[in-house]
């Protein structure tokens, strides 16, 4: 039986991209997102609304993608939102919406498909965080703080249900070419890519890329590990 892979955030960007090279790979995809919109160009098996801020959307969507297309063998965790200014300026509701979005949605959505994993005794975790978890960042004290935290619950998680077969991992991609870095303006940008080792910003594939290899069969004794997929921007962090 093909693997149910379920990608968060996974009409555009990073998720996009997971979802292509996943569905390319003979995985059976499903997309997640607020919009329900599949990838553009992706051929996925199906795609859902969901909104990992809220724990009931979190429930009703797992449970349509396990009465649909199966058990979920593979949780990419991938939505993702920012909401950036300095903190003194920063209100209540830009630090609840990416802490709820960000990290408690993966804690949630982790929890959620464990006991079909736990089942089956095997399965495959992936949390996006990023090289701002471990920096830090100038206006993201929300979004680094999710960030990092996605890695004390994974390593945990990793604990947790290692010896059942289930891996859990975390991606930290750099700067990477989608919609939420075209934001930034051209003196941000210049500034971030004359930090960045390798010179330029990560294509929303290399991430992709690293999330094959970690919910693929090679990957088996890889769990609570860090991958940094930035150009030598976080190196020794």
């Amino acid at each position: 039986m093909t693997t149910v892979a379920l990608v968060t955030g996974g009409s555009r960007g990073i998720g996009a991209a997971t979802a292509a090279r996943l569905t390319a790979a003979g995985y059976r995809v499903v997309v997640a997102s607020r919009s329900a919109q599949p990838p553009a160009g992706v051929e996925v098996a199906g795609s859902i609304a969901m909104d990992v801020s809220d724990p009931a959307s979190i429930e009703t969507g797992l449970a349509e993608v396990t009465e649909q297309y199966g058990p979920i063998g593979i949780l990419v965790a991938n939505a993702g939102v920012t909401r950036d200014t300095l903190l003194m300026r920063m209100s209540d509701a830009d630090i609840d919406e990416v802490l709820a979005t960000n990290l408690a949605g993966s804690i949630r959505l982790a929890r959620g498909v464990l006991r079909g994993m736990l089942r089956a005794k095997s399965g495959r975790i992936v949390f996006l965080s990023s090289v701002v978890g471990m920096l830090g960042s100038a206006g993201q004290v929300n979004y680094a703080a999710s960030k990092a935290g996605l890695i004390g619950a994974a390593r945990s998680l990793a604990r947790e249900v290692g010896s059942r077969g289930i891996t859990v991992n975390i991606v930290a991609p750099g700067f990477v070419d989608t919609d939420m870095t075209a934001e930034l303006d051209e003196e941000r940008r210049t500034e971030i890519l004359g930090a960045i080792p390798a010179g330029r910003y990560a294509d929303p594939g290399e991430v992709a890329a690293a999330v094959e290899y970690l919910v693929g069969p090679d990957a088996g004794y890889v769990t609570g590990a860090v991958l940094p997929v930035d150009g030598g921007l976080g190196m020794g962090h």
